[in-house]
């Protein structure tokens, strides 16, 4: 007993040696490196480095992480065609490839929608079950783009019914509009399924406007959903934190935009709305996060959300509201959207273990309750 912490002390003394040694000898035969300079606030100055891609990153997520990049400094391949961004063609016609699932294109309580399910039909534990999808675009488009994109995969994979809501955008349209869209189709929606078999997810603008459906429906006491998922995006509209100086640059392949400290992106949807009101920005309020559903954050390590997704599953966490976050290694912003990338395969599989835990389980536990209570089952 009395040998072994010595033993213990004695091999953290030769590995610190050892990274010593290493570092004085990298050090002598490198040129000499400019200092990092910490300013009297805080803030850090960071001299020029080269980053390369990460060790972990799978060879295909390699590869798509240096197109995206390349990609990402093409003005012509970031426009969008009938709402579809260029550099997302490929991937959809991918899509149409490896996943067999049927659109319709129709209206929910008026609202315009693309109904998804799987050729081979709804799982038999889905049939009461459906999922809303909310689609990323910045609230200035990508319909049918992102749609199609986080829509087709999740339908196809979970053998579910997706309906993917076209709801309001700018410049055409200003808060709320988008949320009363959603609302509406959900209303619709619980004429024919409970709330706790309804989920609710979107990627981007979308998983900041599925955080906002929640607040909206707290405000019209509206019942909630079993379960949301909140993509590359947060519950509130803040893109800053440490990603901003970080994430951006090594994931957009652009330096971060000159905002302000607590400031929401200047997106026209927005425009004049206060940002710490909880419709817009539920991550501001206690009172609203609190009454959220089980919650489920996916983000990568460069993607420029990254801070601000942290930061919404810290406050869900403190507040006692069951979240789980998932952050892919070396990714960017809406990564999933190539599905041939295993890391993008691993984003899915996350996302439909999750609602299939989690739709429904309100029911279940009280039928667990009652076959507990009488010995039956």
């Amino acid at each position: 007993m009395s040998k072994r912490p010595r033993v213990i002390m004695l091999s953290f003394a030769c590995l610190s040696l050892f990274f010593t040694l290493a570092i004085s000898a990298q050090d002598s035969s490198a040129p000499e490196q400019k200092k990092v300079v910490v300013q009297a606030d805080g803030t850090v100055e960071i001299p020029a480095q080269t980053a390369p891609v990460s060790t972990f990153l799978s060879p295909e997520a390699k590869a798509y992480l240096t197109q995206h990049l390349k990609d990402m400094q093409d003005p012509e391949i970031l426009k969008q065609d009938a709402g579809v961004p260029r550099f997302m063609k490929p991937y959809i016609a991918r899509d149409r490839e490896l996943f067999a699932v049927d659109r319709k294109d129709g209206k929910v309580g008026g609202v315009h929608v693309y109904d998804y399910t799987p050729k081979s039909g709804v799982a038999g534990k889905n049939k009461e079950r459906v999922l809303i999808n909310l689609h990323g675009g910045g609230f200035s488009g990508c319909w049918p783009g992102c749609a199609e994109l986080e829509s087709i995969p999740v339908s196809a994979l979970g053998q579910i019914e997706v309906v993917s809501v076209d709801y309001r955008e700018g410049p055409g349209n200003k808060f709320p509009a988008a949320s009363e869209d959603v609302a509406i189709v959900y209303q619709d929606l619980l004429k024919n399924h409970k709330p706790e078999n309804i989920g609710i997810y979107g990627c981007s603008a979308g998983g900041m406007q599925t955080a906002m459906s929640i607040a909206w429906f707290q405000k019209h006491s509206l019942p909630l959903p079993g379960a949301i998922g909140i993509f590359c995006a947060s519950a509130g509209g803040i893109f800053g934190g440490d990603a901003l100086y970080t994430a951006m640059p090594l994931g957009e392949a652009r330096l971060a935009p000159p905002i302000k400290p607590g400031a929401r992106p200047p997106l026209g949807y927005f425009k004049d709305t206060d940002p710490k009101d909880p419709l817009v920005s539920p991550v501001d309020s206690p009172e609203v996060l609190s009454k959220f559903p089980p919650t489920l954050i996916i983000t990568g390590t460069r993607g420029f959300e990254l801070s601000s997704a942290l930061y919404t599953h810290e406050q869900l966490v403190k507040l006692g509201v069951e979240a789980e976050l998932h952050v892919w290694e070396g990714l960017f912003h809406g990564f999933f959207y190539n599905a041939d990338v295993p890391e993008s395969k691993d984003a899915f599989n996350v996302m439909i273990r999750f609602f299939d835990r989690h739709l429904g389980a309100a029911v279940n536990s009280q039928r667990a309750s009652v076959a507990g209570a009488d010995g039956t089952r």
